[in-house]
């Protein structure tokens, strides 16, 4: 399959399943029940392992597994952004019938956002060598950030990034919910609604979690298409996660551990590609370093696989030690 087919196949299907998932929701706006939002989630895993699956058929067996623990990778990362986006909808208190559609409406901004992401940091990778160094040292950063907010255990809480400040200051909108509407008219002009703030604030807050997830797989694969549908598939079933999760959140206590690990594991895969690829002068003379481990996308997905595993068997345990020491 040719580079353009795939991608053009590859959109259609993306906007296929999102344009169901609007018409769904706009048909019945109502919060999902626990067991609904856990069937669905559970749909769009099986079509994210069966898209990689299918890689095996017109791609080949590296392309797949990098797919895959792309996916698994963004996946995972995902689940911390619910903590935000938990407070971003109590602040804003959306009603309850109306926040499948914040957080449909929020990914497919999201998405957009991420794909221009994806190809600024694809072209980036393609001409300087050295940002292979400046993701790697960002992620080893990042994956002591996220262990030390572990070990604190705050809570999360939104700050309002720059653009939806501008927005703000813009943009004039209503102090209360109009229903579904996003934007109404009153005395002959135009406003919107806070439906329509929260959904912008989702999307963009999303992307500042971009920050860290798309070099982690960029240290994956160096694929822009790959890196991109693994994030389509991951952001695609964060709605029906964010239900299913709501009520478990506090019971993955040591995530952030393990994020942390998954961070500083990609982090120094991506400063051994650097140093495989070096250009710059002040390292080994501007060649590449000889002798540097070269660590495998299937090894790779065995070491983000079985750190996830761990962080959440340990999790469940120590909750559940936890809760028999409180009845006792």
């Amino acid at each position: 399959m040719s580079g353009a087919i795939e991608w053009v196949a590859t959109i259609a299907l993306i906007l296929g399943l999102m344009a169901f998932d609007f018409w769904a929701q706009m048909r019945n706006p109502r919060e999902p029940s626990f067991r609904e939002a856990a069937r669905w989630t559970g749909v769009y895993v099986a079509l994210a392992l069966v898209f990689g699956a299918s890689m095996l058929l017109w791609r080949d067996t590296e392309s797949a597994t990098a797919f895959i623990a792309g996916y698994v990778t963004e996946w995972s990362l995902s689940v911390d952004n619910l903590f935000v986006f938990l407070v971003i909808l109590s602040r804003f208190a959306v009603p309850a019938a109306y926040r499948q559609r914040v957080l449909l409406f929020g990914v497919a901004l999201a998405l957009l956002l991420r794909a221009m992401f994806i190809l600024a940091g694809a072209a980036a990778l393609a001409h300087f060598s050295w940002v292979f160094y400046v993701f790697g040292a960002f992620l080893l950063w990042t994956a002591v950030s996220v262990a030390r907010e572990g070990a604190e255990q705050d809570e999360e809480e939104y700050h309002e990034n720059r653009a939806m400040a501008l927005i703000r200051r813009v943009v004039r909108s209503t102090p209360e919910y109009h229903g579904g509407a996003l934007v109404v008219r009153r005395a002959g002009r135009r406003l919107v609604t806070p439906l329509l703030l929260v959904m912008i604030a989702v999307g963009t807050t999303d992307v500042l979690f971009a920050l860290d997830s798309i070099p982690a797989i960029f240290g994956l694969t160096k694929d822009p298409y790959i890196v991109f549908a693994a994030n389509a598939f991951a952001l695609m079933g964060l709605r029906q996660l964010f239900f299913v999760v709501h009520g478990l959140l506090s019971r993955l206590v040591f995530l952030s551990y393990g994020l942390a690990v998954i961070l500083a594991f990609i982090g120094v895969k991506l400063v051994f590609e650097a140093l495989h690829e070096n250009s710059i002068p002040l390292i080994n003379e501007g060649r590449p370093v000889e002798g540097v481990p070269t660590i495998t996308t299937a090894f790779s997905l065995a070491v983000i696989l079985g750190v996830l595993v761990v962080a959440a068997v340990t999790s469940l345990l120590a909750t559940r030690r936890r809760a028999r020491a409180d009845r006792t």
